[in-house]
């Protein structure tokens, strides 16, 4: 991705948080020239990678295969004893028709909130021992409502709406032509997006990034 993209990305993330009044912590809108003047106090953020979160996925595509993010809080899988918050919080903006890849968690639990703006679609299949898509029904809780669906069935959440994923259940979502772009929450178990995600589709996690004009804000992969 270039970074004159990316920084597109941002102002326009920021647009549509001031028009939903979802306000932002202030280490979201430091510069990089004020990163450079934090110390030991900050390492909290960098270590449990808080902050901004844009991808591509390695397909080079944005707005096709993509996805935003802003880590508000998390606590550590690696490092408990120094991190011993359980949870974690993203906001994350999903444009219609923009698909997260199909990918499961081995040890995160999380609720995604569709907050508001269009629809959330989200496609569910169980995993197998090898990493594959299993034809078995799917288990969900939807706002706390249990339910049972074919594998491969594609679940619509409303603004409002959440569902409860839970380890080892694929998943690929994107906002539902026609609505207009998603707002969405995710409350979780603590987040490692280093190494608790198995993609079924070939993913990069994080993306390469072009310098073609300065950052407006460090990615959280970059302090």
């Amino acid at each position: 991705m270039k970074r004159s993209e990316i920084n597109a990305i941002m102002k326009e993330a920021l647009g549509l948080f001031k028009e939903y009044k979802i306000s932002l912590p202030d280490f979201v809108l430091w510069t990089p020239d004020e990163w450079k003047n934090k110390g030991e106090e900050v390492q909290e953020i960098k270590d449990n990678m808080l902050g901004w979160d844009i991808t591509d996925f390695g397909n080079g595509d944005y707005n096709k295969v993509g996805l935003f993010l802003i880590t508000l809080r998390n606590g550590n899988q690696k490092n408990p004893e120094k991190y011993p918050k359980p949870y974690a919080e993203k906001l994350m903006i999903v444009k219609e028709n923009q698909v997260t890849p199909m990918h499961y968690h081995w040890n995160k639990i999380e609720d995604i909130i569709n907050v508001g703006g269009g629809n959330l679609v989200i496609k569910l299949y169980n995993s197998t021992k090898d990493n594959m898509l299993d034809d078995s029904d799917v288990v969900v809780s939807i706002d706390a409502v249990k339910h049972t669906f074919p594998a491969g069935t594609e679940i619509v959440l409303k603004p409002g709406q959440s569902v409860t994923l839970t380890q080892g259940l694929f998943h690929r979502f994107w906002g539902e032509a026609g609505k207009g772009t998603v707002i969405v929450r995710e409350v979780s178990m603590c987040n490692d997006d280093a190494n608790d995600n198995c993609f079924y589709d070939k993913a990069g996690r994080f993306p390469e990034i072009e310098e073609d004009e300065k950052p407006m804000h460090l990615l959280c992969n970059e302090y």
